[in-house]
């Protein structure tokens, strides 16, 4: 049974991932709120990743780090701590946890880190300068970490479109904007958590173990397609 670390797992695509991979896995949750799902393979850690010390784990395989945020102002309505604020979730808080777990990652079964980025850094869209940055710099550490601590811990990042969680309820908070955001992609679509879980499920997998430094898009099309 392998050990994994989710941070951020009591919500959205972090529920999801926890809630797919409980049954056959021993899953620890770190988060500020407690996961709805009780299972005996689920250990809950009440944490603020930010401020907190995290929790001592003896075992650890898998780490994976889901806490993100979607802060979307023009520019002039940006202010220096919002970039901050952004880049020590997404970045600082994401480090903190890898150099944590890193001795115990590196005595783990196949060990491996999963880390998430968002399609906003390949694909400029207005208003998204803040996340974008902070997200560009988790692509960073994923391919400089990959090439670090290769060949003992793989290491690699999701890169979603909109998904269907509380995140990204502004952005889906009535029929229209649904409709406009649906039409934006080429494949007619936006996503749902549990997609981007079956996606992390095969890249923490023996299955994924040639795959390394990699940023993979999860994007219905709006990146790579013009139609």
């Amino acid at each position: 049974m392998r050990k994994i670390i989710v941070i951020g797992g009591s919500k959205g695509i972090g529920q999801a991932i926890v809630n797919s991979l409980i049954e056959k896995n021993k899953v620890f949750n770190i988060s500020r709120t407690a996961p709805l799902l009780t299972h005996t393979n689920l250990t809950h850690y009440n944490c603020d990743i930010l401020t907190d010390e995290l929790p001592e784990i003896e075992e650890v395989d898998t780490l994976i780090y889901c806490p993100g945020s979607i802060n979307l102002k023009p520019i002039s309505r940006l202010i220096l701590d919002d970039f901050r604020q952004d880049f020590e979730i997404n970045v600082i808080g994401a480090v903190k946890s890898i150099q944590k777990y890193l001795p115990k990652l590196k005595n783990g079964i196949q060990p491996n880190i999963l880390l998430f980025s968002t399609v906003a850094t390949k694909l400029g869209m207005p208003f998204h300068a803040s996340v974008a940055a902070a997200k560009s710099g988790v692509e960073g550490v994923t391919k400089s970490l990959g090439a670090e601590l290769a060949p003992t811990i793989r290491v690699n990042a999701i890169a979603p479109t909109v998904t269907d969680t509380d995140l990204a309820s502004k952005l889906l908070r009535n029929e229209r904007m649904i409709e406009n955001i649906t039409e934006r992609h080429p494949l007619k679509k936006f996503l749902k958590p549990t997609e981007v879980a079956d996606l992390a499920n095969f890249l923490i997998s023996e299955k994924a173990s040639s795959i390394s430094g990699q940023i993979f898009e999860l994007d219905c099309g709006i990146v790579n397609f013009k139609i």
